[in-house]
């Protein structure tokens, strides 16, 4: 009985009271948690190693309580918190010695910076045992190694003249010459043949008197004119002569007394010392115009641990023993240098190096070998003597072989730099340095010319003269001015006046129809005007008429720029047009052609952009512009071909109004380098991201202006390399409207969206934004992406020599006005092909998105980009 009252009235009871006591102490588990989160304090600071330099991606963890722990980022800053009491933190990197310290946290966020230092060689040693006592090149490195900040020139301020010579020879393969000469010998019997018929109707003498009115006996050239013109057409040639100086830890300035070029110097690489640097005694060799990523060098702490050494020869030479060691990659996805390494015994100097690079990751080459030769002042030093760049590309059939040398002599290791002497100007060209002639060059080259080379620039030397004659230039002007029907409908007509270098060309008759007008078919006859000043001063015009056939109206389009200032950028622009503009120039491509977004605009702009002062650019621009609805406009539509449309159905409604607007934009790119030429300024970057600010006024009340609005944006964006691991880049900005008193559709802020297929760039629009937003109020937006450069997938079997990189990333929007949020994140696999002598990449993705108003949802999408074949660079 009791039993049974206690299952009726004190079990239930004792079940409620658990569960509230369950309740009660998950309530005292949340208060403890929020005030011991509460209660935490941020111990933060920055990693460097033993040169000052930051460590990126360091560990950092607390001894005994490894949970407790963090990862420093690519600047080698880290941050983590703590609640009070005493820790000791350990702290860890690749190829360091791991490092303990002591910290107290009381009532405040503490600052704690940490250096580590290289692992000693006992303590490499132990990472491979097995390998210690078998690999006696592993050891000798291990030696080079220990020495290598004292033997490293770069670490002491110097002064060093340069000699580079950069020589390029273009040709077929053999099995493509073969198709060439018999194609050539097929041609050969067939001029044969129509020379015999001709002979048959004409005689001798006729023919020789005709032979002799067309080749000017007098003139050596003819002798030779087709092994000339094909020794100049496939060989280029540029020598410099310079002036190096450095400082540690990274200043450097170069001075260029003469530089010759003959050719093209579209192909050659290391014109100059400033943008690459072949330092094999620093950890990472960062190498942005040649490779995708920093390469691992064999000469390092880090290197020790990526590489794999073999002695594979031992000679005497000078009195000496030689170790020639063989470097082999462990993973090639981020140690990409193989060859051998010469070092000379007891000494453990570096004598000299042979490296290659494997093919993935090279930007532009197939191919590209480093040889390096040192002398040894006081055997204390490795000073680099000799530089050897063997470097090439093939294109189908076609190759380009490319070499170029580097002498450097007199060194000085006790230079005097004025305070001021190094700056963000790394390389100055002197105006006598484009002036030197070949009997310069022929005292002060310091490598000989091969026999290809004199001949070459013989060729050149005796032509040159030649070919500069004003009766020659006239009479390939004559050939150039010649109109044809040919120029006519196809290639357009051209005229150039060389020396007041002026060139005017009108379009061809082929470019003139134009079908797809906005409104129907177009005749639109154009020209241009081009002049350039030897001082790089130039003025370039375009205008265009188009007369409609559907709405029988005329249209225009003029265009002026004049750039006055080249060093400094100083552009004057200039512009009318009476013709069409878009509603949404920022939106999906089947958006923007809709004619919905189109209206009719008269408009008159005046801009200026020009440097202020290094690295800060200022554009400022007036419109004055009256704006017009289309409707009622004569249209043929796009689906309503051979009848005419209705334009109500196309074009959108509304009364005409003015507009007077201005429009400026300031950016700033914090330590920008360059390179300063005679007359123009060459801009190399800088690591520091590029920040800037838009702004437009429409004002009211001038010439009869309606508009009234003010807009500001402001946005922030970078590349940066994140070790070997890969490049990322980032682009964040956020505007609104301050005034929208009087604000028109066409000055609406709208934000890209892409289009079904087409993987749109995605630091500047979002793969899967279902709608454009004309907001007034504040937005946010941010976008990121990261290319492995075969750094991570490249670890996987097989997949090198697929060339396959990997590719992830993601980007935000936050529209207040409609409180619509936006986010969507990407990754995809991309592969770089040849293409008509350019680097095409070709990418397959998939995106996936969500949103506060819409339902989760994905896709895949595809993309073609060229690179950029000036900066070396991809559009994303």
């Amino acid at each position: 009985m009791i039993h049974s009252l206690s299952a009726i009235f004190v079990y239930p009871y004792l079940r409620l009271m658990l569960s509230r006591l369950k309740k009660i102490g998950l309530v005292i588990s949340m208060i403890l948690s929020f005030q011991a989160l509460y209660g935490q304090f941020t111990l933060s600071g920055t990693i460097r190693d033993e040169r000052n330099n930051t460590i990126p991606f360091a560990k950092v963890f607390v001894k005994n309580d490894a949970d407790q722990r963090t990862v420093a980022n690519a600047d080698g800053q880290y941050e983590m918190r703590l609640i009070p009491g005493e820790y000791y933190m350990v702290f860890n990197a690749t190829g360091y010695e791991n490092r303990e310290v002591y910290v107290t946290i009381r009532d405040r966020d503490i600052q704690k910076d940490v250096q580590l230092f290289p692992i000693q060689i006992r303590d490499i040693g132990e990472v491979e045992a097995s390998a210690k006592k078998s690999n006696p090149g592993r050891e000798i490195m291990l030696k080079v190694v220990a020495i290598r900040d004292q033997i490293n020139p770069w670490n002491y301020p110097h002064s060093v003249n340069t000699y580079i010579r950069a020589y390029e020879t273009k040709g077929v393969d053999a099995e493509t010459q073969a198709k060439i000469d018999q194609r050539k010998e097929k041609e050969r019997k067939k001029e044969e043949a129509k020379k015999e018929k001709k002979k048959k109707k004409k005689n001798t003498e006729n023919e020789e008197s005709e032979e002799k009115d067309i080749r000017d006996v007098n003139d050596p050239f003819n002798e030779h004119r087709k092994e000339l013109s094909k020794l100049l057409n496939n060989h280029n040639l540029v020598e410099i002569q310079l002036q190096r100086h450095y400082a540690p830890p990274r200043f450097v300035k170069e001075i260029r007394k003469a530089y010759t070029k003959k050719g093209s110097d579209r192909n050659l690489y290391y014109l100059t010392t400033v943008k690459s640097n072949f330092n094999f005694f620093s950890n990472l060799l960062r190498l942005d115009d040649l490779h995708e990523s920093p390469v691992s060098s064999p000469i390092s702490t880090p290197g020790i641990l990526s590489y794999k050494y073999r002695l594979e020869a031992q000679y005497m030479e000078n009195g000496r023993k030689i170790h020639k060691i063989k470097i082999i990659p462990r993973k090639t996805a981020t140690t990409t240098l193989s060859g051998y390494i010469y070092v000379i015994d007891s000494l453990w100097l570096v004598q000299k190096l042979d490296l290659s690079m494997e093919k993935g990751n090279l930007l532009k080459y197939d191919w590209f070998r480093i040889e390096q030769e040192f002398e040894h002042p006081g055997d204390s030093l490795c000073v680099l003597s000799k530089q050897v760049l063997s470097y090439g590309v093939k294109y189908k059939g076609n190759f380009s072989s490319c070499k170029t040398n580097a002498v450097f002599s007199n060194y000085d290791f006790n230079p005097h730099f004025d305070k001021k002497f190094f700056s963000n100007e790394l390389a100055v060209t002197e105006q006598e340095a484009y002036e030197k002639d070949s009997s310069f060059w022929n005292q002060n080259r310091a490598v000989v010319l091969t026999e290809e080379e004199k001949k070459f620039i013989l060729a050149r030397d005796s032509i040159h003269e030649r070919l500069n004659r004003k009766e020659y230039l006239d009479s390939i002007d004559s050939v150039f001015n010649k109109v044809t029907a040919l120029k006519i409908l196809w290639f357009g007509v051209d005229h150039r006046i060389r020396e007041k270098k002026i060139q005017w060309s009108i379009n061809p008759a082929a470019s003139v129809f134009r079908f797809l007008g906005i409104t129907g078919p177009t005749l639109t006859p154009g020209f241009d005007f081009f002049k350039k000043w030897k001082d790089e001063r130039y003025l370039d015009t375009y205008n265009e008429f188009s007369y409609g056939l559907v709405d029988r109206k005329l249209y225009s389009m003029h265009d002026l720029s004049y750039r006055y200032n080249p060093f400094k950028y100083g552009t004057l622009y200039a512009s009318f047009n009476r013709s069409f503009d878009m509603i949404r120039v920022n939106d999906a491509f089947s958006q923007i052609i809709n004619p919905n977004n189109f209206i009719g605009i008269t408009n008159l702009g005046i801009g200026h952009y020009s440097e202020l002062v290094n690295g800060l650019f200022l554009y400022s621009r007036i419109d004055m512009s009256e704006r017009r609805s289309l409707e009622g406009s004569k249209f043929l539509g796009f689906f309503d071909l051979g009848d005419f449309a209705d334009s109500s159905k196309y074009f959108v409604p509304f009364e005409t109004y003015q507009a007077f607007i201005f429009k400026g934009s300031l950016s700033y790119t914090p330590q920008q380098k360059y390179m300063r030429e005679p007359y123009r300024k060459v801009i190399l970057g800088s690591k520091w991201p590029t920040i800037y600010m838009d702004y437009e006024k429409g004002i009211r009340g001038i010439l009869g202006s309606d508009v009234d609005h003010d807009y500001i944006q402001f946005g922030v964006t970078q590349t940066f390399k994140i070790g070997t691991i890969g490049t990322s880049k980032y682009h964040i900005k956020s505007g609104f409207f301050i005034n929208s008193k009087r604000l028109y559709d066409a000055d609406f802020r709208y934000h890209r969206r892409s289009d079904p297929i087409w993987f749109s760039n995605p630091l500047g629009s979002f793969q899967q934004l279902a709608v454009a937003l004309p907001s007034k109020k504040i937005f946010y937006e941010g976008h990121f992406i990261h290319h492995d450069n075969g750094s991570i997938i490249n670890k996987v079997p097989f997949m090198k020599k697929l060339n396959i990189g990997l590719v992830f990333g993601g980007g935000a929007l936050y529209v207040k006005e409609f409180n619509y949020f936006h986010s969507e994140v990407l990754a995809g696999l991309e592969r770089t092909f040849k293409f008509a002598r350019r680097r095409l990449r070709i990418g397959i993705y998939a995106v996936a998105s969500d949103g506060n108003q819409i339902a989760p949802t994905s896709t895949y999408k595809i993309s073609f980009a060229f690179m950029n074949d000036r900066n070396m660079k991809w559009n994303f």
